[in-house]
């Protein structure tokens, strides 16, 4: 029995196949061109004059200047204490999550999925006005209003968060801490909590980012004039006669100062416990 070798393909002359490293070439020079040509189109089609005035105002930017360091100053109040709340009420969460009593485990649940799946609008809302008129209570600090919401929300997500980070730490860690006549309790807060904290360092300074933008929705509770925060300054500029637009560029500026470093934080984090796990 013979058998016959299977037909090779042949290129027609003068169409030789193209080499992967080439190819990739020059799929990096279409994606420049089609980007050039893209902001060249913005530039062109732009009314500069126009965008010099509405958004980049140097007088109206100048007007902001004053009121700006207390609205930053307050933003970073707002943040510190909400994290403050929900970093406290997280780790309880967590450990009621983990815990071998079912209905510690599902309160957590509920709280959990309760305040994941509401808009934080809706607790600022309720915080400010709806649990002190529905329990007769009286909040007249701000900063407690914006602690306790943004706090109550931020909570959820911060017990998620530790949670896995609970249950990423090798089991091997809480025997061995056993073993050295350690309680079950003892070795959780000695040696989990911890070393999950380590873990979960860089999703946290996540957190607190998404937590400085979300203190925008504090003016919704009624603001003083020296609480203001830097959405509040914003807004209250963009209703001024002239300036256009040029608040949101100076408000998001201010937010950078803050958020930028953090995500640089975050980063070096993850490197950080990235380095120490391969170790």
């Amino acid at each position: 029995m013979t058998t016959t070798a299977p037909p090779t393909l042949t290129l027609p002359p003068g169409r030789r196949r193209m080499k992967p490293r080439a190819r990739a070439r020059l799929v990096r020079v279409v994606q420049y061109a089609v980007l050039l040509a893209v902001v060249g189109a913005v530039v062109a089609l732009t009314d500069w004059s126009r965008v010099g005035d509405q958004l980049f105002n140097p007088q109206a930017a100048k007007d902001m200047l004053p009121d700006l360091p207390r609205a930053l100053w307050n933003t970073i109040r707002y943040t510190l204490g909400a994290f403050t709340v929900g970093l406290s009420l997280g780790v309880v969460l967590a450990l009621m999550k983990l815990s071998s009593v079912r209905a510690y485990r599902w309160i957590a649940t509920v709280y959990i999925e309760f305040f994941r799946g509401i808009p934080a609008l809706l607790v600022v809302l309720s915080v400010a006005f709806a649990i002190p008129i529905a329990f007769g209570v009286r909040i007249d600090s701000l900063l407690a209003k914006a602690s306790i919401a943004l706090g109550a929300v931020s909570a959820a997500y911060i017990a998620e968060t530790l949670r896995a980070g609970i249950e990423a730490v090798p089991r091997g860690q809480v025997e061995a801490a056993r073993s050295l006549g350690m309680s079950h309790a003892r070795a959780l807060v000695e040696v989990v909590i911890p070393q999950a904290f380590r873990i979960v360092l860089p999703p946290m300074t996540n957190e607190i980012i998404l937590l400085t933008k979300d203190t925008s929705l504090v003016f919704l509770a009624g603001l003083l004039q020296t609480e203001f925060d830097l959405t509040k300054i914003g807004r209250d500029a963009l209703n001024t006669a002239t300036g256009g637009l040029t608040a949101l560029w100076v408000i998001g500026a201010c937010y950078l100062l803050i958020t930028l470093p953090l995500g640089q934080l975050a980063r070096w984090l993850e490197r950080r416990t990235g380095t120490k796990g391969r170790s």
